[in-house]
Order: structure tokens, then C-alpha cells, then sequence
């Protein structure tokens, strides 16, 4: 008889993930209307909450939430700088820097048509990650994992 197999370790129960998320779901999951995220989408959320999940916001996508505030399309309690304090003092959010790595991931992703879109999903490819975002112009491109 040969050695014993070593056993695989248990699963655990509270699995951390890590995802990117795109502007309109940190906009739905930070003011609402939470029921605009989809069930999976909610579920990575409050994990992150619950320290389980992390999630990764592209600097782009704070761009877009701080221009989509000043021209007053979204209401952020204290204002744009306040609202970004208050997500990163919890510290399962993490911001991501536009990189050439990720300009050059980018490029792979014509079928995307906004730029910011395509930045967004070339983040979630370079750090292999899903993309938490209902767009179905992302959701179509077979390289993009999406959560929601």
C-alpha cells in the first residue's frame, strides 16, 4: 500500500473574492437604489461590508462618478471628495491607477465603445478579476467576467 494522500484542505465558509467594480454599481451600491444592483452584485457588496470581499475601483471610474456629480446626475452626501473618503475608510476598497499595462489590455477591446468602459474592463483583465457591471456592451466581451 503506498502513503496516504494528503486531504485537501475544508472549504472555508466565508471565501474571500476580489472584483473591479464599474461607476454605476458604486454609485447604485453607495446611494441607491440598491435594488438597481443585481443579486450577485449585492452579494459582493456586502461582503466587502463584512470584510469578506475585496473590490477594486478603477481611478476612471471615480472620474466618471465625480463629473457624474457635478453636473448634478447623482447626489453625494457631502459632495464627491466626502463620498470617496468615507468608501476607502473601509479598507476592502481599493483604488487602481490607470496603467500603460492596462491602456495596452484596452486595446483588445474594441467591442467596447466608450473609452471609460473599456479602461474599466481592461482593469478587470489585467488583475484577472470579474467586472462587477450590468453594461451589456461589456457583458458581451467573452474576455470580461461579469458579476451582477
Amino acid at each position: 500500500m503506498g502513503a496516504a494522500r494528503p486531504r485537501p484542505p475544508a472549504p472555508r465558509s466565508h471565501a474571500v473574492s476580489v472584483a473591479v467594480a464599474d461607476a454605476h454599481a458604486l454609485i447604485w451600491y453607495a446611494v441607491g437604489p440598491a435594488r438597481k444592483l443585481g443579486r450577485r452584485a449585492q452579494t459582493m457588496f456586502a461582503d466587502a461590508d463584512k470584510g469578506r470581499a475585496s473590490i477594486y475601483v478603477p481611478t476612471i471610474a471615480l472620474l466618471e462618478i465625480s463629473e457624474s456629480a457635478r453636473r448634478g446626475r447623482v447626489a453625494l452626501a457631502g459632495g464627491f471628495g466626502r463620498w470617496a473618503e468615507r468608501l476607502f475608510t473601509n479598507r476592502q476598497f481599493m483604488t487602481i491607477d490607470l496603467t500603460l499595462s492596462i491602456v495596452l489590455a484596452a486595446e483588445s477591446l474594441s467591442g467596447i465603445p466608450e473609452r471609460a468602459d473599456r479602461l474599466i474592463a481592461a482593469t478587470a483583465l489585467h488583475l484577472d478579476c470579474p467586472l462587477i457591471t450590468q453594461d451589456p456592451d461589456i457583458a458581451r466581451v467573452a474576455a470580461i467576467r461579469t458579476i451582477w
